[in-house]
């Protein structure tokens, strides 16, 4: 979101009784490309301005006896993007009606808004670990329980602490994996649900650039997905081992 924005700004030209509004978008197309910084000038049509506005007014069939402002959609250069205070004064000084939005509220609004979702997502993932880690500790000390004769047993021949841990962590180590897998095939089947089938809405936008992610970019989500199962197991094995040897050393 944020990325899109810095990439974009629009200069508005309002219809004037005063200007011949085709000529004042020619004057400004001209400015604009040879202003530095600007690597992109795309001038919007009236029936796009007007498909714009339409979630607002409606769809009008008179639309062109309006005076819609025109839009000019401006790609800057990210790196070394153009003076904005400089562009927007000769602007409004050479083309009639002409205004520049850098779009900088809405930048900050969706900056904050996508901070607190990601510490929302943050709060919510560690409050899963942390659900995992106690589930694993209840069941691991009901696998000792209900062995505890078999424990007792092997204390007694004189097995060490480290090898009946060993030897109950493959079942953890087992239910971890199939956890995570069963975990990772819920969430690509919710993407897919969300992004093909659902109606057309940002988050339906994300879950398929998620899926059908360019190839630089895919290897980072995709990533992230197939490390579900591996985190699973990992805390499912720390977790079982540090239990294990805790409770054997203390009934030894």
């Amino acid at each position: 979101w944020t990325g899109g924005l810095e990439r974009e700004v629009t200069v508005q030209i309002r219809q004037l009784s005063t200007a011949d509004m085709e000529e004042e978008i020619a004057k400004a197309e001209k400015l604009l490309s040879a202003t530095k910084g600007v690597v992109g000038v795309n001038t919007l049509s009236r029936d796009r301005a007007a498909a714009l506005l339409e979630p607002w007014l409606g769809a009008i069939k008179n639309i062109n006896e309006l005076p819609v402002p025109r839009l000019i959609e401006i790609t800057v250069d990210r790196k070394s993007p153009p003076d904005f205070v400089a562009l927007a004064a000769t602007l409004k000084k050479t083309v009639k009606g002409a205004s520049l939005d850098t779009h900088q509220h809405w930048q900050a609004e969706l900056t904050r808004m996508a901070s607190v979702l990601q510490r929302l997502a943050l709060a919510v993932l560690s409050l899963i670990c942390v659900s995992t880690v106690a589930i694993v500790i209840f069941a691991t000390r009901s696998v000792l329980d209900s062995n505890k004769s078999i424990v007792d047993v092997l204390h007694l021949v004189g097995a060490r602490d480290g090898f009946i841990a060993r030897q109950v962590e493959g079942r953890f180590l087992k239910s971890g994996l199939a956890a995570g897998l069963i975990g990772m095939g819920f969430g690509i089947a919710t993407f897919l649900l969300m992004g093909l089938v659902g109606p057309s809405n940002a988050v339906a936008d994300a879950s398929r650039s998620l899926l059908f992610a360019p190839v630089h970019t895919a290897w980072k989500s995709y990533g992230l997905l197939l490390a579900v199962p591996v985190v699973a197991v990992i805390i499912g094995l720390l977790t079982s081992r540090f239990t294990l040897i805790r409770m054997l050393r203390a009934s030894s």
